[in-house]
């Protein structure tokens, strides 16, 4: 059984610093049952691919009740597909020979582990039902795939096709140790029932270790649950806490607001420019949320992405525009979109009004072919709950991949913290915060996405502005060039 993994990033070899094995030589380890070897098919500056192969001894499988049962017929213990085709034993492999990169550590690199690195990964042989379990399994997350069906006996054509597949997975910009972990949680999801080690808790363990940052999102984690544990008694208690893992990756607990005089200073210009029936106080949240509405009618859009929508309160706003046809409001958390469905009445509202809105789980760090064709994005208080080495992701899904013709971004404004009177230096609003910029560093960030991309930006201060600190929150309007 064979993997490779082969990048363009430029110089391709830090492919060996990141694995850990010098493209120079042939490298072996022991596995159970058998030996897996590294080699580099081909290593230069400008393409790298490293390939992993097993050998596996089917004796030792049958000595040692690790092959099939043998019930299929007298001599499978021995006649199997266990040597050849991908299965627990590529994740095994994969673990022992490439453990410091799934681990995201580089001795010589450091940096090296957090780059979006242009991959394309091969799995031959890959036993699996359909070409579409595989694409429900892999496309979640983001990557191109192409899928070559092999046929059952090639001289014998009318026998048709067998379980066996070529997989190749594609991606512009993923962490080598993220491609990593999906292989090897998701190649033992597709094996028969064969899997050659004993499943115990430390199997529901080491797949909370390894899918930590993406199954609780994957809309088909259910399955890959109980497919890689198997037993029940496993099972239900680790969903219970991928769905723990959603519910912390969620925006459940509100931002800081600002306990001074500014947020006097804009109560007080509200209630004199508002109607008496109409005048009250408006938090920082619900001025974003406005502000972000008028932008996208202004703009004119029809169709319209909410990225982040939580719970749906910048939807709410976005449904009373007649000039809407569409809304798709993403957000990573399957709690979330339960709780907007909830407080949007979804169930209840009429027909007409029902089909302009699609609620949908996903992931900003992962290609999505559905935010295609999409007249706005709004991506509201969303990026500051990304690691700031995933935001190259994020760009390439939403400025690249999707391309809608206007996004709007907001995120705090960290020169305005002093104005918090319960944050010490260095604090963030939310527990949740990965970072928060300054306004000159927001500015950076938005003139380098708008130059990359064919975008003009225009920056904009979001609540009531001082000389010193600037406002509480700051807007980004992206618009096709």
């Amino acid at each position: 059984m064979l993997l490779t993994i082969t990048t363009t990033h430029q110089p391709a070899t830090d492919l060996g610093y990141l694995l850990y094995k010098n493209p120079a030589r042939l490298q072996s380890v022991d596995i159970a049952y058998g030996q897996a070897h590294v080699f580099y098919p081909e290593a230069t500056a400008e393409r790298c691919t490293a390939a992993l192969l097993l050998d596996i001894d089917p004796i030792a499988l049958v000595r040692n009740h690790r092959g099939p049962a043998g019930e299929g017929f007298a001599l499978e213990q021995y006649v199997n597909d266990r040597p050849y085709a991908a299965s627990s034993f590529l994740s095994t492999a994969l673990a022992k020979a490439f453990n410091t990169a799934m681990n995201g550590t580089c001795k010589d690199r450091p940096e090296l582990p957090d780059v979006l690195l242009p991959l394309e990964a091969t799995v031959a042989a890959l036993p699996a039902t359909s070409t579409e379990q595989l694409r429900r399994l892999f496309a979640p997350l983001g990557y191109e795939i192409e899928v070559e069906e092999h046929p059952l006996d090639p001289t014998v054509p009318q026998w048709g096709a067998s379980r066996y597949h070529t997989l190749r997975l594609r991606h512009s910009a993923l962490r080598l140790r993220d491609l990593l972990s999906h292989l090897y949680v998701l190649i033992p999801v597709l094996d028969r029932g064969d899997k050659h080690y004993w499943i115990s808790q430390d199997e529901a363990e080491k797949l909370l270790r390894r899918g930590a940052e993406w199954l609780p999102q994957h809309p088909d984690r259910e399955f890959i649950t109980r497919r890689y544990l198997r037993f029940a008694e496993f099972v239900n208690p680790t969903l219970r806490r991928l769905l723990a893992l959603d519910a912390e990756a969620s925006d459940d607990a509100p931002e800081l607001e600002p306990l001074t005089e500014a947020n006097a200073t804009v109560e007080a210009a509200e209630t004199a420019t508002a109607p008496a029936e109409t005048a009250a106080k408006q938090n920082l949240h619900d001025l974003r949320l406005d502000r972000v509405a008028e932008e996208i009618k202004g703009i004119g859009a029809t169709r319209v992405l909410d990225l982040g929508c939580g719970e749906g309160k910048l939807v709410r706003r976005l449904l009373k525009n007649p000039k809407i046809e569409h809304i798709l409001a993403m957000d990573v958390s399957w709690r979330e979109l339960e709780r907007a469905q909830q407080r949007l009445h979804v169930a209840e509202m009429p027909p007409r009004q029902r089909e302009r809105l699609t609620l949908t789980q996903g992931s900003l760090l992962y290609h999505d072919p559905r935010l295609a064709g999409y007249d706005a994005a709004a991506v509201v208080e969303v990026i500051e709950h990304l690691d700031e080495s995933r935001l190259a992701a994020f760009e390439e899904v939403v400025f690249a991949r999707a391309r809608p013709g206007a996004v709007l971004v907001t995120t705090p404004n960290a020169d305005y913290n002093q104005r918090y009177e319960s944050l010490s230096a260095g604090d963030f609003r939310h527990h949740d915060h990965r970072f928060e910029w300054t306004r000159a560093q927001f500015t950076t960030w938005a003139e380098g996405v708008a130059e990359r991309h064919g975008y003009r930006v225009r920056l904009e201060p979001l609540g009531p502005a001082e000389a010193e600190v600037g406002a509480p929150s700051q807007l980004a309007v992206f618009e096709v060039g």
